[in-house]
């Protein structure tokens, strides 16, 4: 019923968005050079690893100087800050949604290289369910959360989700994002 619901779902989000999707591409792609998409390989259910899309929201060859950023990191565009901070960036995953690589809720994926950050056991369990666009530690910390406060809320979601509490973090996650969007 899950994957049913997650197709649906993304199939009529990327129908219902493509006019916002079609700007931002065009609005990326006259403002830095390169592609309007990224992508980038994250670790799936099971340990399966997929090619991940989103807007890019970084100058060309970002990635070389590290993936974290901090708070007026020179490296993201003017509209880089805009479509993070709304998370419009994350759109293009509705794609991965429908292929099957990812789910509407669930922990966020991964990059490989973080497979050594963690205890193993968790890193199996968190990657027993297929990774969300959203979850529940982007409702209750977003990006703030620790390493260990996010594992924390990845495992109490792998233990206990169910169709009714995805339901509940998506609408969450609606009121988290017009929340950070009016800051």
């Amino acid at each position: 019923m899950k994957r049913v619901f997650d197709f649906v779902c993304a199939a009529l989000g990327l129908i219902a968005l493509l006019p916002i999707l079609i700007c931002v591409a065009i609005a990326i792609r006259c403002t830095s050079p390169g592609p309007a998409i990224y992508t980038q390989q994250r670790v799936g259910r099971w340990g399966k690893t997929f090619v991940m899309y989103k807007f890019r929201s970084m100058a060309l060859g970002a990635e070389k100087s590290g993936f974290s950023t901090a708070q007026g990191d020179p490296r993201i565009t003017p509209i880089g800050r805009f479509i993070r901070k709304s998370s419009i960036d994350e759109l293009p995953q509705l794609l991965n949604v429908l292929k099957g690589d990812m789910a509407l809720v669930g922990p966020r994926p991964y990059v490989p290289a973080q497979e050594s950050d963690y205890d193993a056991a968790a890193w199996a369990e968190r990657h027993s369910v297929r990774p969300g666009i959203t979850g529940l530690a982007q409702v209750r910390v977003r990006s703030t959360g620790t390493r260990e406060q996010v594992l924390s809320y990845d495992l109490e979601y792998v233990r206990s989700h169910t169709f009714l509490g995805d339901i509940t973090l998506l609408l969450q996650t609606v009121i988290t994002l017009r929340r950070s969007a009016s800051n």
